[in-house]
């Protein structure tokens, strides 16, 4: 049996406005700040021990910095780095000590469209907390969207070099891959190289629509629902941060038996994407923004 990645741990994120997407993630969207180092903020969502979720730093473009997945221990961070290498991935860095302020033993590379991928263990844990009812703030990360020109090819690569196994297929172009029993912590879609979302699991659809309340109130406009997708089986609602990346709530995300999890591939289609047809309502309101390259790509992560 191969090595496998436990989590979808961390996004890195550089913005052109440190200060609006700080506050925008910490005051709005409901991640706690714990920690600034070497220029980069660093945000935890409050029903996670992941140490942090979202990692912040200042550039000139918008970009993409890094994407880190959690391993169970040091002995799959090794076993993982030999699949990485097997699968011929660029390496940045080779097993050692992580980068920040929670430490932990881990490696780097470039996937196959150039994205820089983190693979870290034994970081210092946060205290979870359960939280309350009507808080509508994000438990933890949920999942991340890709786009690749060679998205069949770039999701074999996951599954060969991390360990990842098919949950869903829409038609032959989106890709649900897991690395635990929720049912997608990645998902890749045609298009030129670059991220399309990175989405937040809240407790509840109840919590869900609470937070679109919030989001409307603090006037960031909703990009596209309340709706719930059919793969997965999850709410969502989406909405655009201040520097222009595209983010979620979600709730209700199916969990795999591994024993009796057999994919299904689903016809493309409206009530595919949003089986309760409500996404589209609002006059304007559509999915996502066009994708462009990301700028970050193939650049060692600062």
């Amino acid at each position: 049996m191969s090595a496998r990645v436990s989590d979808l741990q961390y996004v890195g994120l550089a913005v052109p406005d440190i200060a609006a997407e700080r506050k925008f993630f910490a005051e709005t969207w409901g991640l706690v700040e714990v920690g600034e180092r070497a220029g980069k903020v660093y945000l935890a969502a409050e029903g996670t021990s992941h140490p942090f979720v979202i990692r912040l730093r200042q550039d000139s473009d918008k970009k993409t910095d890094l994407i880190g997945f959690s391993a169970d221990s040091r002995g799959d961070v090794d076993a993982l780095f030999d699949q990485v290498k097997a699968a011929g991935a660029k390496i940045i860095s080779e097993p050692g000590s992580a980068e920040g302020p929670a430490g932990g033993y881990a490696f780097r590379f470039f996937d196959p469209d150039g994205r820089a991928i983190e693979v870290v263990c034994d970081s210092a844990q946060r205290e979870a907390r359960t939280l309350a009812k009507g808080e509508a703030v994000p438990v933890g990360l949920s999942h991340v969207v890709l786009h690749s020109p060679n998205h069949k090819a770039l999701a074999e690569f996951y599954e060969r070099a991390l360990g990842f196994r098919l949950s869903d297929w829409i038609g032959d172009f989106m890709v649900f891959l897991r690395c635990n029993s929720a049912h997608h912590r990645l998902a890749i879609l045609p298009g030129p190289p670059a991220l399309n979302h990175v989405a937040f699991d809240v407790a509840s659809v109840d919590e869900l629509m609470r937070g679109l309340a919030r989001m409307h109130q603090k006037g960031i406009e909703l990009s596209w629902g309340p709706g719930r997708h059919t793969a997965g089986d999850n709410t969502f609602c989406y909405f655009i941060t201040p520097n222009g990346n595209a983010v979620e709530y979600t709730s209700d995300l199916e969990h795999v038996d591994e024993a009796s999890w057999v994919p299904t591939t689903y016809e493309p289609g409206p009530s595919t994407i949003d089986q309760w047809g409500t996404g589209r309502i609002i006059t304007g309101n559509v999915p996502h923004a066009e994708m462009t390259p990301d700028k970050g790509l193939w650049q060692v992560p600062a």
